[in-house]
C-alpha cells in the first residue's frame, strides 16, 4: 500500500482534472488525501475524496474582481496577456503565496508520511515538499497546457529563495506529468506527458426528472424526431466575475435558432436577473455535466479545461467563449482540430447575432461533428486511470 498526498492550488477547477486518478489510487487500496486552502473542501467532498486544509481561503474570484478596473470585467481588462507575461506574473504570484502555505504543508506531510505527492501544474508547494521529503512528485495537466513549461522555467527564480530556506539547491522538477489532452488537442512543442485517459467529474448530483423522462423517450423511440440540442455551461466562476450580461446575450442569441433549444446552467437564485428568455430556452440547476453530454449535438463554455475535456471525450463540436489564461489556448486549439470555433473578444462574445451564427455553422456543418467524435475515440484510447496507477506503483517501488 501506498500514501499519495495530492496537493492542490486553492481553485476548485484544479483539483477535478486530478480526482479520476485519486479515485483510481483508492480503488487499487492506497490510502490517498487531499491538501489545500479551504477553497477546495466544498470539491473533495463532492468527490468522497477525504481532505485535510492547511491556511486561509484564498478567495481566487474575489481577487480577480479585486484587480478589475471599475466598470470592466475581466476579458475586457486582462483576459488575454502574452503566455510568457502570465508565466512570470503566475510564478511571482504563487511563489509570494507559497510562503504562508509552505509550512503548513511541509508539516501535514510529515505527519502523513507520503510515498508519493501529485499535484496540479502550478501548485510549486508539491515540488518543495517532495524535495525536501525525499518524496517523488507526479503533476498533473488540467488539459490544453500553455502554462507549465513556462511558469516553472520563471519559478525556478521566484522560489530561489523559499528552496534555499528549506535546503534545497533550487526548485525540483516533477517525475512525470500526466496529461489528460490527447495529442491531436495539446500545444505543439510541448513535452509529452503520460498519458493519462479523461473521466467526467462534475460533483455529485440528482438525475433531473424532465432528463430521465427524456431518456425513456428516446429508449423506447430512438427514431423520433427532436430539436437540436445545445449545452450552456459557463462555469461558476464566469458567472461570478463577469456577472449574467455575457450570459444573457448568449440566451438571447437563440431567438435566431429555430428547432435548436437550449439547456443552460444558471444558479436558482441568478436565473431572475436574466429577464424574458426565448422560447425553447431551459434554465437549470448546475448538474453533472455528463449527465446533460448524452442529450446534446454541440456545447458553449468558457473554455475551461474541465468542460473541454468532458465535451471532447464525449464527441461534441463546440463553441468556446475565452475568458483569461489557459482558456484562449483551449479555445485556439479546438479550432485548430477543426472540431470548434472560438470568439475570443468582448466585442464578439456580447453580440448575439455572432453567436447565433457561429452556432448555425457548428450545427450545420458536418466537419465539425466529425472532427468532434475523432477527438472523442482519440481520447477514449488512452490509458485508463487504473492503468496508470500500476505505473506510478512501479515508480515508487524502483524509488524505495
Amino acid at each position: 500500500m501506498m500514501r499519495v498526498l495530492f496537493v492542490v492550488t486553492p481553485v476548485a477547477g484544479h483539483l477535478s482534472p486530478l480526482t479520476p486518478l485519486a479515485w483510481a489510487l483508492r480503488d487499487a487500496g492506497h490510502e490517498v488525501l487531499v491538501t489545500g486552502q479551504p477553497d477546495i473542501l466544498p470539491t473533495a467532498q463532492a468527490a468522497g475524496l477525504h481532505a485535510a486544509t492547511v491556511g486561509e481561503p484564498f478567495r481566487m474570484d474575489e481577487m480577480l474582481l479585486g484587480r478589475l478596473p471599475a466598470g470592466q470585467r475581466l476579458l475586457q481588462s486582462w483576459g488575454r496577456f502574452p503566455a510568457l507575461a502570465q508565466a512570470a506574473d503566475f510564478a511571482r504570484s504563487w511563489a509570494d503565496h507559497n510562503r504562508t502555505v509552505l509550512p503548513g504543508y511541509l508539516d501535514l506531510a510529515r505527519a502523513f508520511g507520503p510515498d508519493l505527492l501529485v499535484s496540479d501544474v502550478l501548485e510549486f508547494s508539491a515540488l518543495i515538499v517532495g524535495g525536501v521529503l525525499g518524496v517523488p512528485v507526479v503533476q498533473h495537466r488540467w488539459g490544453v497546457d500553455p502554462l507549465s513549461e513556462p511558469t516553472r522555467v520563471k519559478a525556478r527564480e521566484a522560489h530561489a529563495e523559499l528552496c534555499a530556506a528549506t535546503g534545497l539547491p533550487g526548485l525540483p522538477d516533477p517525475v512525470t506529468m500526466l496529461d489528460p489532452c490527447p495529442p491531436s488537442l495539446q500545444l505543439p512543442g510541448i513535452a509529452p506527458g503520460t498519458p493519462i485517459r479523461h473521466v467526467h467529474t462534475h460533483g455529485n448530483g440528482t438525475l433531473p426528472d424532465w432528463l430521465r423522462a427524456e431518456w425513456a423517450a428516446a429508449a423506447s423511440n430512438p427514431t423520433a424526431d427532436r430539436p437540436r440540442r445545445v449545452i450552456v455551461s459557463l462555469g461558476r466562476s464566469t458567472l461570478a466575475l463577469n456577472g449574467l450580461p455575457l450570459f444573457r446575450g448568449i440566451l438571447r442569441a437563440f431567438a435566431d435558432l429555430p428547432g435548436v433549444e437550449a439547456v443552460a446552467t444558471v444558479d436558482a437564485e441568478r436565473r431572475a436577473e436574466l429577464g424574458e428568455l426565448p422560447a425553447g430556452v431551459r434554465l437549470v440547476d448546475f448538474t453533472p455535466l455528463h449527465m446533460l453530454l448524452r442529450t446534446a449535438d454541440a456545447v458553449v463554455h468558457h473554455g475551461g479545461a474541465g468542460t473541454t475535456m468532458s465535451a471532447s471525450y464525449a464527441g461534441l463540436p463546440q463553441l468556446a467563449l475565452p475568458q483569461l489564461a489557459d482558456m484562449f489556448a483551449s479555445a485556439g486549439q479546438l479550432v485548430r482540430a477543426g472540431a470548434g470555433i472560438a470568439l475570443e473578444t468582448a466585442a464578439e462574445q456580447d453580440d448575439p447575432a455572432r453567436i447565433s451564427a457561429a452556432l448555425t455553422e457548428l450545427l450545420a456543418d458536418p466537419r465539425y461533428t466529425k472532427a468532434a467524435a475523432s477527438l472523442g475515440r482519440e481520447m477514449a484510447a488512452m490509458p485508463a486511470p487504473s492503468r496508470v496507477v500500476q505505473d506510478l506503483e512501479r515508480m515508487v517501488r524502483d524509488a524505495r
